[in-house]
Parts: structure tokens; C-alpha cells; sequence
């Protein structure tokens, strides 16, 4: 499968990017971004980095710059009425995560737990477990995830 990937017959889950980025030991956003760095980065909305699950419609937009070594990222994500974003593996230890509900219902599954939460609800966890976002809810869902990791070994 990586060699389809590579030669672009084939896009990768958002799980299996997940996956790979976890075995070179980056972020999922250093994985698939440009590594620019900068003082000052401005970020149009059209120039914006985007992935797309084909199979969910889950879309993963990162609103931050991408290069090495940059302990945060911040993302928005949108999932289409009754569809999830898959099980992600846990990240390395360490690692937190923000989410903010800008529209819509989601679920956080968080290993054997689940929390519900709705438009303008927050939720902060350590995310060295398997977690999963569903939208249960009948509209589309967005939410703002900021990830901070420990260092990379970039």
C-alpha cells in the first residue's frame, strides 16, 4: 500500500496516515504539510492544507504552519452528519489535545469512555490512548482541535 501512496494511486485513511507518521516518528501535519519556517506565516484560507477521507467525508484543515519540531498544531475539523473520523492510535506520551465545538454534536471516544458534547462545549485529555470522533448529531459538525506534542525527532 505505501508504494501506491507514494506513486498517488492511492490516498491513505486518515488512520493509516496517522500510522505511518507515527512510525517516522513526525506529526500527522509534518507528515503531509511543507516545512517552512518562519516568524510570521499568514495562512489564506485557500492555501490552507486539507485532507479529505473519501470514505467519511471527514475533513482535516490545518489552520497552522507545519515544520520540524513545532510542538502544536492547530486543526478544524469537519465530520457530515452520522459519520466519525475512525479510531486514531494513541499519541506519543506527552501529547494533549483541545477541542472546541464551533457547530454541531460530537462524540470523543476516548479509549472505554465517551464524552458528548455540543456547540460551544470544550473537552482538554491526554491523548496517549486510542481515540475516535463520531457526530451524532443530524448537521454537520465542526470543531477546533489544538494538538500539543513533545518534541519531535525531527
Amino acid at each position: 500500500m505505501l508504494s501506491q501512496i507514494e506513486r498517488g494511486e492511492k490516498n491513505p485513511t486518515i488512520q493509516v496516515a496517522c500510522q505511518i507518521a507515527a512510525g517516522l516518528g513526525v506529526t500527522l501535519s509534518e507528515l503531509l504539510g511543507e516545512h517552512e519556517p518562519k516568524e510570521i506565516i499568514m495562512i489564506k484560507k485557500e492555501e490552507r492544507y486539507v485532507y479529505r477521507d473519501e470514505q467519511s467525508g471527514f475533513e482535516r484543515h490545518l489552520l497552522s504552519p507545519v515544520f520540524p519540531g513545532q510542538p502544536i498544531e492547530f486543526i478544524l475539523n469537519i465530520i457530515p452528519p452520522g459519520q466519525q473520523s475512525g479510531v486514531f492510535p494513541p499519541h506519543p506520551k506527552g501529547t494533549k489535545e483541545y477541542i472546541a465545538v464551533a457547530s454541531g454534536t460530537l462524540r470523543v471516544v476516548l479509549g472505554e469512555r465517551h464524552y458528548d458534547l455540543h456547540e460551544g462545549d470544550s473537552l482538554y485529555y491526554d491523548a496517549a490512548c486510542e481515540h475516535q470522533f463520531i457526530n451524532t448529531g443530524k448537521e454537520e459538525c465542526r470543531y477546533y482541535l489544538i494538538i500539543h506534542s513533545p518534541a519531535s525527532k525531527t
